[in-house]
């Protein structure tokens, strides 16, 4: 039986993978990825009559900002197309890949981003009196994403006419 499935899937080995080219192996090194975060934006609407509940209607999803923190690397592909944006103002919307991991580097989940671009890129302080590696912040705005489930995947190609996905 698949652990992923009997307990909670530990949160320290995942990938991120962009879509961009060309890409070294440090391009999907993170230490950390916060900001996978969809809410729903709602309307209230009041009833004549009915003082004890207001009706609230969905209206539009909001996806909240990524952030991805790694050491800093010189010659990395990611920061050459974050630099490109922000210094250039050339902006590439792009396609991002986060997939949390087993211990067989099998992805439980993923998470595909939608037309992602840099908005932010900070490097922390330098301290002479500390020992402490240098971390690049990267902040992207999206538009959405799809979650990915590779288990759902795999019974829904399995329980389909011929083999053919109903995606």
């Amino acid at each position: 039986m698949d652990p992923g499935l009997t307990y909670p899937a530990a949160g320290f080995h995942f990938l991120v993978a962009f879509e961009l080219f060309p890409q070294r192996d440090i391009d999907v090194r993170f230490q950390e990825v916060s900001g996978l975060t969809v809410s729903v934006q709602t309307e209230e609407i009041r009833e004549g009559g009915e003082n004890r509940f207001t009706h609230k209607l969905p209206v539009r999803t909001n996806y909240n900002d990524i952030v991805l923190k790694r050491g800093l690397f010189t010659f990395s592909g990611v920061i050459e197309w974050c630099r490109d944006a922000i210094e250039n103002f050339n902006f590439k919307p792009t396609n991002v890949l986060i997939s949390l991991m087993n211990d067989s580097h099998v992805p439980l989940n993923s998470w595909y981003v939608v037309n992602a671009i840099p908005t932010r890129w900070e490097v922390s302080s330098f301290n002479a009196e500390q020992s402490q590696a240098v971390i690049e912040t990267l902040t992207l705005s999206y538009r959405y994403y799809k979650v990915i489930n590779p288990a759902s995947l795999i019974s829904e190609l399995a329980g389909a006419p011929g083999g053919a996905a109903t995606l």
